[in-house]
């Protein structure tokens, strides 16, 4: 009978410790999925500071000139798009950015530009950082046979093409 006592006693130990293994499990993954929230915010906020330097960039040139009319297009295609199109507008608009002359550019415009496309570079490998993270818990098998991971969306990438930017 006490043998049965001890058993049973351990095997409510070990399920209470499991148990607690899968909160502080699901707790790191609720924190992952807050940290990846707010890495899409920061992105987001980088794009729309590169987007309104892009139009201060179209204005500063020649009014008539296409260059212009064009960067100026994008940009706001850039930032009203979706997120399913957002990486095909923003790599059209970092392809016209890199065609524009820094040396034309008024010094404060060209290094708001760089600061922007330098801030985006940054952001945009926090935020993968963080989707990597996210999705490589997501993956455990502990976390998908006891559904951890909740109605939590799965996070994505972001992928757009690095500028080649000045050091």
């Amino acid at each position: 009978m006490t043998t049965l006592i001890v058993l049973l006693a351990a095997a409510a130990v070990a399920i209470v410790l499991f148990g607690l293994f899968l909160v502080a499990t699901a707790n790191r993954l609720d924190r992952l999925h807050v940290r990846t929230d707010a890495c899409w915010a920061a992105l987001d906020a980088a794009l729309a500071r590169r987007a309104v330097v892009a139009r201060a960039v179209a204005a500063a040139g020649d009014q008539s000139d296409t260059r212009a009319a064009r960067l100026r297009e994008a940009a706001a295609r850039a930032e009203g798009a979706s997120r399913a199109e957002r990486e095909a507008e923003e790599n059209e608009l970092t392809r016209l950015l890199s065609e524009v002359d820094r040396s034309v550019l008024p010094t404060g415009l060209a290094d708001e530009l760089d600061d922007a496309g330098h801030r985006v570079v940054i952001a945009r490998r926090v935020h993968n950082d963080a989707v990597r993270d996210t999705l490589a818990l997501r993956r455990r098998r502990k976390v998908r046979y006891f559904k951890l991971a909740g109605t939590a969306p799965q996070p994505e990438y972001f992928e757009i093409a690095e500028p080649d930017l000045p050091v």
